[in-house]
């Protein structure tokens, strides 16, 4: 693996490159993006391309990326122009892209924004707020967990996410009138360490769950887009938008192994079914590797 650094006027960005470039066989770069995750995150799912040359980076403002602009704000357009540079920087293009959660958001911004960048886009789990029919339930629900965050810090406003995003089917009266979970149930610390930056919990990403995806540049766009969905996350939202984009863009969403981090390996403490998730991954993308 070789680590290098893009810079750019507003951010320099680091990114890792598995395998050479330019890539071999012919196939162009497999590129693989996360939001708010960095590329740590890939480090198991790119040992199962071994044959493919996978680049994975982390955003602007997280894990070794910095910023230049003063801003700690996360946008998907932004982001979006970054991606479309390192795609530009690596000489490459255009690249099939793997995209998870907020970078599912980011490569469908990038892909509407800059068209001829990417082959194909599989975007798994995109979490947009917006295609949903319980959409302004689903705001007020995310900002409970900002609200949980800000009052009594990480381990109270990770227990609100977890409840958040486990919940089953529409945000009802139902899930409003719960009990603010104990955060000691999902090993949480109770303890309040006084910090307030966490870009999941606090309202800084929230322009991520608030895109709405240009479903005509989308559609018209030679990018082959496959929105893909864990087999586990039927009726929690990351499962209800991943099937809402499907349709916003006339497609179904196609059935990948596990959940929400089903590719992980045991990064972050969370594992899924990477090696499984591989081999659905190579199929779409048609690899016969």
């Amino acid at each position: 693996m070789l680590t290098k650094t893009l810079e750019t006027p507003e951010a320099d960005l680091v990114y890792d490159v598995h395998g050479p470039l330019p890539s071999a066989g012919g196939r162009p770069p497999l590129v693989m993006i996360g939001q708010p995750m960095d590329a740590t995150g890939f480090r198991t799912l790119a040992s199962h391309f071994p044959d493919r040359t996978v680049v994975a980076y982390d955003p602007r403002g997280l894990g070794r990326s910095t910023r230049k602009d003063g801003r700690n704000d996360h946008a998907p357009d932004v982001q979006a122009g970054d991606v479309h540079a390192l795609i530009e920087a690596l000489g490459a293009g255009p690249v099939e892209m793997f995209a998870s959660s907020g970078g599912a958001v980011t490569a469908l911004a990038l892909v509407a924004a800059h068209p001829g960048d990417v082959t194909t886009l599989v975007a798994h789990e995109p979490p947009i707020i917006p295609v949903l029919p319980d959409a302004a339930a689903a705001e007020r629900a995310r900002a409970g967990v900002r609200d949980a965050y800000e009052s009594k810090g990480w381990g109270a406003g990770m227990a609100a996410f977890i409840a958040m995003t486990s919940w089953q089917g529409e945000f009802t009266d139902d899930y409003f009138a719960q009990p603010a979970p104990d955060p000691a149930l999902f090993g949480m610390p109770a303890e309040d360490d006084g910090s307030r930056d966490d870009p999941l919990l606090s309202d800084r990403s929230w322009a991520v769950s608030d895109h709405r995806p240009d479903a005509a540049a989308l559609t018209a766009a030679p990018t082959r887009i496959v929105i893909a969905v864990g087999e586990e996350s039927k009726g929690v939202m990351t499962g209800r938008t991943s099937e809402a984009t499907a349709a916003l863009l006339g497609l179904r969403a196609t059935v990948f192994p596990s959940h929400h981090g089903g590719f992980l390996g045991g990064e972050f403490g969370q594992a899924g079914q990477p090696e499984a998730f591989a081999r659905k991954l190579r199929d779409v993308l048609g690899d016969a590797g």
